[in-house]
């Protein structure tokens, strides 16, 4: 890649060059001065004094020393051409080169000065890493070093020997060392293995490493400020957030029970951090391949601080959709505000339709209900008819590392594709929280949903276990937009 200087850069280069040539003028013009003041003197001397040849002795002496002097100084400062290569040696200069070792100018249509920038910095960087660019991977380190000056140059001194690239640095104090935390670029040719014994060699233990993508390069601060910015909007995104924040982890919220309730501050151990559930019970994260660390825990309970002190709230966002036949219905969240509302449905719906809902009887509708409500446990969209009558309900419930997807329909509007519908926003709601796949529990014998599952165009695997069907897709990354509906002629916003 060609690299183009800076316009100031290369102005501050032509005025330090153009005050250089001045400043060597005048001494070579001061010299001559005085060259020819002394030669005056000189021959004055020998014409008129006593000891003329021993004078022109000393003098010739002089000239030499001053001569030889000047050639060393030019020399050292760069003022004198290189000296020519030896016969046959063409290991010095670069492809294209002129007789000066730098890529000609004419050669790419750049400036000079472009072009010595050019050389230079192809001179600067190391073979190897020429190499593999465009062949580099990402990768998130950490280690736990002592804590004692030079602990942390020795560590990047070993990566660095081994030309991986530092992007990013955090430091997480413990009692008994440092956690150092790295996003590094490492060339392609470099195994993990060998950066796992460099670190080690150089003086870190428990090291984990794993793959990193685009997404972490964004710094700790923004990263931090967009997951606190997006729990204040909605309450569902609380364990998206601490996810995103903490890595690959489970995160489970358990009701309030006596004796178990966490300290309001909240409690670390190596691999799991309790914190209190603003609206009640417990906010249960476990990560067991990997320690936390004292800047985790009170970053996570600053975000569960911050849902609390905001309460209850969710996107007020509506679409209204038309179905094939002419109907309208709009698509929204719903919440526990919507408890009644769904209560009343499933008063309407017949047992089969419940049946394939839940696999069996509901005993207790209601606390059923309001845990599927909830957004600690996930998002739910509703559907309501242009009367405003809840007709639908789609669920996507996080289940601790996996993510769950369920639907129910009306009787009277079923077969109408608003529970394909439901299901496509709620993989699209999935992957843009990051999910790698949803499942779905139901009955062999529920058709529709197997054909809503097979509508998505994924990737599907099919376990059947008593009768129970467990439906797995795979979700791959595109674009994750959402799909209308078959024959909708218009959707807007409210």
């Amino acid at each position: 890649m060609t690299r183009f200087p800076h316009p100031t850069t290369t102005g501050r280069r032509r005025i330090r060059h153009a005050a250089h040539h001045w400043r060597r003028e005048a001494v070579e013009l001061a010299a001559v001065f005085t060259a020819v003041a002394a030669a005056d003197l000189a021959a004055n001397l020998m014409a008129h004094g006593p000891g003329g040849p021993a004078l022109l002795t000393v003098s010739a002496v002089l000239l030499l020393s001053v001569a030889g002097f000047h050639t060393w100084w030019a020399r050292r400062h760069g003022h004198s051409p290189p000296p020519a290569d030896p016969p046959g040696d063409t290991g010095t200069a670069l492809p294209g080169a002129d007789e000066t070792g730098l890529p000609a100018a004419t050669d790419t249509g750049l400036p000079a000065a472009a072009a010595h920038d050019e050389a230079a910095a192809a001179h600067d960087e190391p073979d190897a890493v020429r190499e593999v660019l465009g062949g580099t991977t990402l990768w998130r380190l950490r280690t736990t070093v002592r804590d004692t000056p030079g602990s942390l140059a020795r560590l990047c001194g070993a990566l660095a020997h081994r030309h991986v690239d530092i992007l990013t640095l955090q430091t997480h104090p413990l009692s008994d060392g440092t956690v150092d935390e790295f996003l590094i670029r490492v060339p392609a040719a470099v195994p993990a293995q060998e950066i796992t014994r460099a670190v080690g060699a150089a003086g870190g233990r428990e090291t984990w490493l794993e793959r990193a993508d685009a997404h972490d390069l964004v710094d700790t601060p923004t990263r931090v400020l967009t997951l606190a910015t997006r729990t204040a909007l909605d309450a569902a995104e609380l364990p998206l957030a601490l996810r995103q924040l903490l890595g690959r982890c489970t995160i489970r919220s358990l009701p309030a029970e006596a004796g178990k309730v966490p300290p309001s501050e909240g409690e670390l151990t190596p691999f799991s951090l309790r914190l209190r559930d603003p609206s009640g019970g417990t906010v249960v994260v476990e990560r067991p391949y990997l320690p936390f660390t004292p800047t985790e825990f009170a970053r996570a309970r600053a975000l569960v601080e911050l849902d609390s002190r905001l309460g209850p709230r969710m996107p007020r966002r509506r679409e209204v959709l038309t179905l094939p036949e002419g109907n309208e219905i709009t698509v929204r969240r719903a919440g526990p505000g919507d408890l009644a509302a769904a209560r009343a449905m499933h008063d309407r719906c017949s047992s089969t339709t419940l049946n394939r809902r839940y696999h069996g009887p509901v005993g207790d509708a209601e606390r059923y209900l309001a845990h599927l409500l909830s957004p600690r446990h996930g998002r739910t969209l509703a559907v309501e008819t242009a009367s405003g009558r809840l007709v639908a309900l789609g669920h996507l419930l996080w289940d601790g590392d996996e993510t769950e997807v369920a639907l129910l329909v009306e009787d009277e509007w079923q077969g109408r594709g608003i529970g394909a519908e439901l299901l496509r926003r709620l993989v699209a709601l999935a992957r843009e929280g990051g999910a790698g796949a949803v499942y779905a529990v139901t009955k062999a014998a529920n058709t529709p949903m197997v054909a809503a599952m097979r509508g998505l165009g994924l990737a599907l695997d099919f376990q059947v276990e008593d009768g129970t069907l467990v439906i797995t897709a795979t979700l791959r990354s595109r674009d994750a937009s959402v799909p209308v509906l078959p024959g909708e002629h218009a959707a807007r916003e409210h």
